[in-house]
């Protein structure tokens, strides 16, 4: 008999992440899946669903201008319970930290419907940072019945947190999976100004930062290094694809704008960012996802963040934690742009965070949860 599973999930990187295993899903004759999207996030979500070619059951639509996070905990929670009582599903899959990971899984608890947390264990053990995601996932773990953990470190994180053992699955991240199916080396992009960049010439720079905790002055040192980079640097081409936060959005106009060599552009599309991802030097980020994705890839990141979730990836050598002070982001910055022999020690690091094949782990871990298969798959192994 047939097993009905939910996945819920409402940002763009939910959605890149679930978009594997939901996949892999669609085509296996012990299940029927339903979508059910939030849109937390409505635009960037919409362009993961076209990529993946992914189509929502339910579409909860709760995005609300300038909305707060207890009006989208509100939302959820309301909306999704007269979805959850007509489908009745058997399990709920959540992904990762965001607003719809926890409530989703709260709406579940109340309708005592099983939960599995996919990117299960990630943890900085400081409440605020990265705000609120780290309690989002505290609280998901607490609610969850199936733990899907990315690494071995994540998964002791949760045994240290009572989650029983057996109840732990290290399937590797599906991150890389939605990777690896979408860089291509003959890619064209259509943005107008990358497609001016000649990236066999010039040492691109990337740059991504939103997070809430470095609005104000740590964002502007971040954006003074990066300027003052390109004047050290005469073949350092910088591209910022900038937040729709309209705080930042006015501070990199203020500080970047005048540059020439800073390109300044709106938010990309996942398949043109994690291409343009593929074909730049270094990237400095304070995103979560992309601390994995770029290793993938061969290049070195700076995470300008005091915390990191991801410690793995710093232990590997990989990344590189830089925080949000001036001098920490320009000094790295110029020592990867500058020594090669260092450069080189950072990209040919192993990415600790998956093979491409972590959606399928966790479809067979499925198959064992439910009892399709005796056997319990072998845990991802860096």
């Amino acid at each position: 008999m047939k097993k009905k599973i939910m996945a819920v999930f409402g940002t763009r990187p939910e959605a890149i992440k679930m978009a594997p295993l939901l996949k892999k899903l669609e085509n296996k004759k012990n299940y029927h899946l339903v979508i059910t999207v939030t849109a937390q996030h409505r635009e960037m979500l919409d362009q993961v669903l076209n990529l993946f070619a992914l189509e929502a059951d339910y579409d909860l639509d709760i995005m609300q201008p300038k909305q707060t996070l207890s009006e989208v905990t509100a939302r959820i929670l309301n909306n999704l319970a007269a979805v959850l009582e007509k489908e009745k599903p058997e399990l709920l899959l959540v992904h990762g930290d965001t607003s719809t990971t926890f409530v989703s899984a709260l709406a579940s608890f109340y309708q005592q419907i099983n939960i599995a947390h996919i990117e299960a264990g990630l943890r900085t053990h400081v409440k605020y940072s990265p705000f609120p995601e780290e309690i989002n996932r505290q609280l998901t773990g607490v609610l969850a019945d199936l733990h899907f953990a990315p690494t071995k470190r994540a998964a002791q994180n949760l045994i240290k947190e009572n989650i029983e053992q057996e109840k732990i699955y290290i399937s590797g991240n599906t991150v890389i999976d939605a990777l690896l199916s979408v860089v291509d080396d003959n890619y064209n992009f259509q943005n107008p100004v990358l497609k001016e960049i000649d990236f066999t010439k010039k040492d691109v720079l990337l740059l991504t930062a939103h997070r809430r905790e470095n609005l104000g002055e740590p964002m502007e040192n971040i954006f003074r290094a990066v300027r003052d980079l390109t004047a050290e640097l005469p073949n350092l081409e910088v591209v910022f694809p900038v937040h729709l936060n309209p705080l930042i959005r006015e501070l990199s106009k203020k500080m970047l704008a005048d540059n020439s060599r800073i390109h300044l552009i709106e938010p990309l599309d996942y398949l043109p960012f994690v291409n343009l991802m593929a074909r730049s030097k270094i990237v400095l980020t304070d995103s979560g996802g992309i601390q994995e994705e770029a290793p993938s890839l061969a290049k070195p990141v700076l995470v300008l963040r005091d915390t990191t979730e991801r410690p793995e990836a710093l232990e590997a050598g990989t990344v590189l934690k830089v925080g949000t002070d001036y001098q920490a982001i320009y000094q790295q910055s110029l020592k990867l742009l500058k020594d090669e022999a260092e450069y080189q020690k950072r990209a040919a690091a192993l990415n600790p965070y998956g093979d491409g094949k972590a959606a399928q782990r966790i479809v067979n871990a499925l198959d064992h949860y439910f009892g399709f298969s005796q056997n319990r798959p072998a845990d991802f192994q860096a």
